[in-house]
């Protein structure tokens, strides 16, 4: 009973959801717990409320700025003291959450997961009382889910290194096995393991096999409809988004484009636009909806084929939230795989590449550190991949994080440096006099190398972090980092460190990793073309069975079609042509483009960092076989160059 008294009185809810009290009741108990609700199920509350009630900060690590805002808005309504640390803060504002830190009048703090990387922060941390830490998205600490972030598997290394406890890890889209993995990652014992039904009696799933050339004319007529209004419509480049919202809103229909390519001021006007209902439908690519409460959204559209089923079944969560009717329909076409694939085999990193890159990680001695960045432009492989390459060296005992920093940092005094001094004991003025005399004056910044610094004072290097932390939380300076780096320590027996044998290894992993993501495309393929009841088979994806019963709410079960599989349509492949023209660009003797895996990806219109840095993505070739598999190009590519000689 005082629970639910709690609750009405920091949430004004009557009563929980279902999963809802045990989660709460696990943490306010000192026990971690992982919360696997469907999108829209509250998996927030299960730790707003803890946080409200337990004594410190309840640390909250979150993917995305705008549900971070969304979150902190909310909570700040209700009276509670929630705070965010992102990118879109000012100085100021990044100095008053430090205060209130510090001060201990913080519940919640939303942070994303890289900020845990900087040693600046874990030092703060290590100063303040945490009463739990909440993980979102966290299927992403698996790399057997869909969407494997190697910073997230640092998450329980450092919720170890720093004692956090309870964890609550939060997630819609989990299989039994990226669960089990979740689980084992922050030691939560199996009746922690709280999980709720993903069926959504009032959402009609349907699926509509569609030639890609015959999708637009059919999307316009399915949202001519008023009652499937407010829309979501997903798609997978940024390109479509701006074709199919400009041919919307040629029919008349209040159509907008939203897509990670457009100005962040300019993404804000088109989600306030839609919450506000002014934007009856949002053409955007995958880069919108998380956080997005709108509980009236009647239908979610997907034009294109998601890149897995667990991207599908959170877009689809997004739709009626308030319980009524809704429309989740996938317009179905077989051409949609290639470039999903194309994306898949294109971050495959260059077997000579990731030897290099192992080379570099275990012959640098036996502590080291290295910039990611660095690593990514000479080798030519994704700052992403890179850290996969990295995450994998560490899986294998072979590194072990110690620490991670910034080269540099940019002053900012925002009172005089006579002010700053001014009042302090003989021993701090000469050190701050010392350490403001050894960086670089510029018109706006002093700039430090923190590490030569602390070589040129005599100093440990934690004193001088320390010291620009405490100036910056008593409002004398504003800090700006540059140049992350991270501390590895070599681990294991030298044996086991032979960079060709690692990188063999290495390419086997990347090998697995294709065959699940080309596998979970044959998945997506698949439930587009069977037969029988939607809701039933994607349900058994996530280890939920109806027993012998169908759903009864799905296209099929309203229906009946299709009775049987269908054949999802799909134009012939485009021949590769203009050999001639490949050969042209081979003799111009592009380093970026000298291996066929580099050269593919190149004219599949996938950039590289050295292809990005030679600029050569402006160059006509790029992307002009996009619609061809990867494979395909590839093996051609091989021919040529072999041909060549």
């Amino acid at each position: 009973m005082e629970l639910l008294k709690a609750l009405r009185t920091h949430f004004g809810h009557e009563s929980f959801r279902a999963g809802q009290e045990p989660v709460i009741r696990a943490l306010l108990e000192g026990e971690s717990a992982l919360a696997l609700f469907p999108t829209g199920a509250g998996k927030s509350l299960c730790y707003q409320l803890p946080a409200v009630l337990l004594d410190g900060t309840a640390l909250v690590i979150s993917p995305l700025i705008a549900l971070m805002k969304d979150q902190v808005d909310a909570l700040r309504a209700r009276g509670i003291a929630a705070a965010r640390l992102d990118s879109s803060l000012t100085a100021q504002e990044t100095q008053q959450v430090y205060a209130d830190l510090r001060a201990g009048t913080l519940k919640l703090l939303y942070v994303a997961p890289e900020r845990l990387s900087g040693e600046a922060f874990l030092d703060r941390l290590r100063r303040v009382p945490i009463s739990l830490l909440a993980i979102d998205e966290a299927h992403c600490i698996s790399e057997w889910g869909h969407n494997f972030r190697p910073e997230y598997l640092r998450l329980a290394r450092v919720a170890e290194e720093l004692a956090l406890r309870p964890v609550l890890a939060l997630t819609a889209t989990a299989t039994p096995e990226v669960a089990r993995d979740v689980c084992q990652a922050f030691g939560i014992a199996p009746q922690r393991h709280v999980q709720t039904s993903f069926r959504r009696r009032n959402l009609h799933l349907r699926i509509t096999p569609c030639a890609a050339d015959e999708r637009p004319a059919v999307l316009t007529q399915r949202l001519a409809h008023a009652k499937v209004r407010p829309a979501v419509v997903y798609v997978t480049f940024q390109k479509t988004a701006e074709e199919v919202a400009a041919h919307l809103a040629a029919t008349g229909l209040a159509a907008r484009a939203y897509h990670a390519g457009m100005k962040s001021e300019d993404r804000d006007a088109v989600q306030n636009a839609f919450m506000r209902g002014e934007c009856e439908i949002i053409v955007a690519t995958i880069a919108f909806g998380m956080g997005i409460d709108k509980a009236d959204i009647r239908s979610v559209i997907h034009f294109n084929l998601p890149k897995t089923l667990e991207n599908y079944q959170q877009e689809i969560g997004r739709a009626g939230r308030d319980g009524q009717p809704s429309l989740c329909e996938l317009l179905a076409c077989a051409d949609d795989a290639v470039p999903l694939e194309n994306f898949t085999l294109g971050d495959t990193p260059e077997p000579a590449a990731v030897e290099a890159l192992v080379g570099r990680m275990l012959g640098a001695g036996e502590e080291f550190d290295v910039s990611r960045y660095d690593l990514s432009q000479e080798t030519d492989i994704r700052p992403l991949v890179v850290e996969t390459v990295i995450t994998y060296l560490e899986l294998d005992g072979l590194l072990r994080p110690t620490r991670a920093f910034y080269e540099s940092v940019q002053v900012q005094f925002m009172k005089s440096e006579d002010d700053i001094l001014d009042g302090l004991d003989d021993r701090r003025r000469r050190f701050l006099s010392a350490l403001f005399a050894a960086g670089k004056r510029g018109p706006k910044y002093l700039t430090l190398a923190i590490e030569a610094t602390a070589q040129q004072l005599g100093e440990p290097r934690e004193r001088l972090v320390k010291a620009l932390n405490w100036l910056e939380e008593n409002g004398a300076i504003t800090q700006k980092p540059a140049g992350l780096r991270h501390g590895f320590r070599l681990c294991g027996d030298a044996a086991e460190r032979d960079p060709a044998v690692v990188a063999r290894h290495q390419a086997e992993l990347f090998a697995q990793r294709e065959a699940r993501d080309s596998e979970r495309l044959a998945q997506i393929l698949d439930f587009a073309s069977a037969p029988g009841c939607i809701t039933r088979r994607l349900l058994a994806y996530f280890g939920e069975n109806l027993a012998d019963e169908n759903c009864g709410h799905c296209h099929f079960c309203r229906t009946g079609e299709p009775a049987v599989a269908v054949e999802l349509p799909a134009a012939p492949i485009p021949p590769f042509t203009g050999a001639d023209g490949f050969r042209a660009l081979m003799a111009e003797g592009h380093a970026a483009l000298s291996t066929p895996r580099q050269l593919t990806r190149f004219l599949c219109g996938l950039t590289s960092p050295a292809t990005t840095r030679g600029r050569l993505t402006k160059r006509p070739e790029f992307g002009r076989l996009a619609r061809t598999p990867f494979r395909m190009v590839l093996a051609q590519v091989e021919a040529i160059q072999t041909e060549a000689g």
